[in-house]
């Protein structure tokens, strides 16, 4: 599957923005105007004006629906919810080149909300992998402890953890020791 700049921009950008959501009392990631300026800020959206509480509810509503995305049983459920996405976003696809990047599609209108921004290029880059009959794609970490979103691109779809070194060696070593503590018995 051919995935463009533009398209893993937004695959990230949508990760990190469902990786926001509090897990087990801790801190929401878009806690306020101010985090949500900043994850515009890493993520270089542009055309994204001043940012106000109207823009952080906007966007905490896309968020859920895009974990309910990453957490779609199917492809048909899946493809019903990045419908709702792009729909309420009004898309507007134009070729742009702007910032020293070459000819891309951004799926926005000039001047859309950060919350539409969001919906509609996350959306897209999304709905690319449920086309391509890659949805379960869109995994969550299997570590017991944690449940962030992940896109799998490893090319043989066996990625199950959001980060190998965290997760993925955590599991790893504690199964390890539990063999090592049986052994010895």
């Amino acid at each position: 599957m051919l995935i463009t700049h533009d398209t893993r921009c937004a695959l990230d950008a949508v990760v990190d923005l469902v990786n926001t959501v509090p897990e087990d009392n801790t801190t929401d990631g878009l806690a306020d105007v101010a985090s949500l300026a900043d994850f515009v800020r890493t993520h270089d959206f542009s055309d994204v004006g001043v940012l106000a509480e109207r823009d952080l509810a906007a966007v905490r509503k896309v968020r859920g629906l895009f974990a309910e995305v990453f957490a779609a049983s199917d492809a048909h459920a899946a493809a019903g919810l990045i419908n709702e996405l792009v729909a309420a976003a009004g898309t507007t696809p134009r070729l742009t080149d702007h910032d020293g990047y070459d000819w891309h599609v951004h799926y926005f209108a000039p001047g859309a909300s950060v919350a539409d921004h969001l919906a509609a290029d996350c959306g897209m880059a999304l709905a690319f992998f449920v086309v391509a009959g890659e949805q379960e794609r869109l995994r969550r970490c299997e570590a017991p402890d944690c449940r962030r979103a992940f896109v799998d691109l490893s090319r043989n779809r066996s990625r199950r953890y959001c980060d190998s070194r965290t997760c993925g060696n955590r599991l790893h070593v504690a199964a390890y020791r539990a063999r090592r503590k049986e052994a010895a018995g």
